[in-house]
């Protein structure tokens, strides 16, 4: 099962916690998430032993894109996380905790499982390009401040990736930016000229995101 979550400890939580805690979710599951898992999961083999992996599959600086499963609790790794939900456990790889923590998983009966994430993709690492100066510092503070929340009421959002000491700031559009037509406009009209009027050493904007990957592409 692929497409678009969390109360049991790793399989070794009542040895190494041995006032038995329970461990914090990492997502939450809606009702009726829980509802349709549980249906699906019900008619597997092997069903009472099954849990729901959970999965980013997507590249750094690319927006999530996530992988279900079902998967024998006590096969899953020694570093991955398993929580139970109502009876239903579900295990999120080490690499996934962060970027999932705090999301919902939800079914509606237009979308389907969906999950809504909080968190942003990893920026994409790429040759060449400084991210860790002073210039960066201010880029990002910018862009958290100013950039994103402008944004986020078209549900979009901007990843700063680095600069290329000549003048330029790269960065990847995310959310409802991603595969807009709207996308170069918005990006060149109000993000460049938010960076530039600014930041003095920042003179041009390049997006870095793949739009056609999105589900209106734009340019290739």
């Amino acid at each position: 099962m692929s497409s678009p979550s969390d109360t049991a400890a790793s399989p070794l939580v009542d040895m190494t916690n041995p006032d038995h805690s329970v461990p914090a979710p990492i997502i939450t599951v809606s009702p009726a998430a829980h509802a349709q898992i549980v249906a699906m999961r019900d008619e597997e083999p092997e069903q009472d032993r099954l849990g729901l992996r959970l999965e980013i599959i997507s590249a750094p600086g690319e927006p999530f894109r996530y992988d279900l499963s079902f998967e024998i609790t006590t096969k899953a790794a020694f570093t991955d996380e398993v929580r139970t939900h109502d009876g239903l456990k579900v295990i999120v790889p080490a690499k996934d905790i962060d970027l999932l923590t705090n999301a919902t998983l939800d079914y509606t009966d237009s979308q389907g499982l969906v999950i809504r994430n909080p968190n942003k993709p990893a920026a994409p690492s790429v040759e060449g390009l400084v991210n860790d100066d002073p210039l960066s510092a201010e880029i990002e503070a910018i862009v958290s401040a100013e950039i994103n929340p402008a944004l986020a009421a078209h549900g979009g959002f901007v990843t700063y990736v680095g600069h290329d000491t000549e003048g330029t700031a790269y960065l990847t559009m995310g959310g409802g930016c991603h595969g807009c037509s709207m996308s170069r406009m918005t990006m060149l009209e109000g993000v460049q000229t938010t960076l530039v009027d600014q930041i003095e050493g920042i003179s041009r904007v390049k997006d870095l995101t793949d739009h056609a990957a999105g589900e209106s592409p734009f340019y290739q």
